[in-house]
């Protein structure tokens, strides 16, 4: 039945840019998951302050400034399709350090069931999500930062479901005399424990390394990342961008070495990043390069944002562009409990 198929047609539906397409499942993983990480364009490794979000994507940033810090975010994907996430850090000592714990969701909305002869039937619905318990560990008498996170994933596709493990692992430089950080992550090493039916998937690993400096007396911080570093060739020929000729031959997009290294950059930068009003860029290479339409200008691959705070409570905002008909914003709300 036609319903059989649907687990198979999430794999496709998921995060768009997140993953190469098609290799893995539980590909919600990817998902940006605040409004700051969407603002520069996602995945960034390096951002070591109270932002309790970042440990989503490299562990090794969990700090005590992030004590007591509590997070949410919340997404109208596109369509129906909803996500959101949730993290808390809490210090222990200076000894044992901080501890993180976070989750995220997507709702996929939704559905008429229909039969293989296009009988209508039962409505259904499709939902994943995950739950985290990070650590980090600052190696004595050095600048180095190791962490991790232990996921339990879940995931309900129509009559389908699936349940995974996974961990992240983190390490992080901070050369605070230039005020440099180094990153790089390796994340969603796992197993698929319960397949759909029987045959177990991949998870959707991912290497993702960046560096980001906080420039000398200007307010600005940049961030370079470096994503999908686990395969080399990301491009692909869009057969929309063939080449006819007057012989009503067509030739094949040509993607270049440079152009396929490119897909492996994003590139970010935050105005203010430590006062109480900042403004986000970011440019995502990949995403602009997929999305983009041939002689028309769409901005694919920019987004933008900002954060506010008000006493014990901040607001952070972003938007990013994916094409024409489809953009994604983010809300977040982040309280200090102490």
């Amino acid at each position: 039945m036609l319903r059989k198929l649907l687990p198979l047609l999430f794999v496709f539906v998921s995060p768009i840019y997140a993953q190469v397409g098609g290799q893995s499942v539980y590909q919600f993983l990817n998902l940006v998951q605040s409004p700051r990480q969407a603002a520069m364009g996602g995945k960034t490794v390096t951002i070591v302050d109270y932002d309790v979000n970042q440990a989503f994507f490299n562990p090794a940033t969990i700090n005590a400034k992030m004590h007591n810090q509590l997070s949410s975010s919340y997404s109208n994907y596109f369509g129906e399709v909803t996500y959101g996430t949730a993290a808390y850090a809490y210090t222990w000592d200076r000894h044992i350090q901080t501890f993180h714990v976070g989750a995220n969701y997507v709702n996929y909305g939704n559905f008429d069931g229909y039969d293989e002869f296009g009988n209508q039937e039962a409505s259904f619905t499709g939902s994943e999500g995950a739950l985290s318990f990070g650590y980090s560990y600052n190696i004595p008498w050095t600048n180095f930062y190791a962490g991790a996170n232990a996921k339990f994933i879940t995931s309900a596709l129509e009559s389908y479901s699936s349940f995974g493990v996974a961990t992240d692992i983190g390490f992080l430089y901070i050369d605070d005399k230039n005020d440099i950080n180094y990153g790089v992550s390796f994340r969603n090493i796992g197993y698929q424990i319960k397949p759909y039916e029987t045959t177990r998937e991949k998870l959707p690993f991912e290497i993702t390394a960046g560096i980001s400096q906080l420039v000398e007396n200007v307010p600005i911080r940049w961030h370079l990342t470096f994503e999908n570093l686990q395969q080399w060739k990301v491009a692909f020929a869009n057969p929309n961008r063939a080449q006819g000729s007057l012989d009503g031959t067509s030739e094949e997009e040509k993607v270049t070495f440079f152009n396929n290294a490119l897909r492996h950059v994003i590139i970010g930068a935050e105005l203010f990043p430590e006062k109480a009003f900042n403004i986000r860029l970011g440019y995502n290479f990949r995403r602009g390069q997929e999305l983009n339409i041939i002689d028309q200008r769409n901005f694919s691959g920019i987004s933008a944002g900002f954060s506010l705070r008000f006493n014990k409570v901040r607001f952070d905002f972003s938007h990013s562009r994916y094409t024409i008909a489809a953009n994604s914003s983010i809300f977040g709300l982040m309280i200090n409990l102490d």
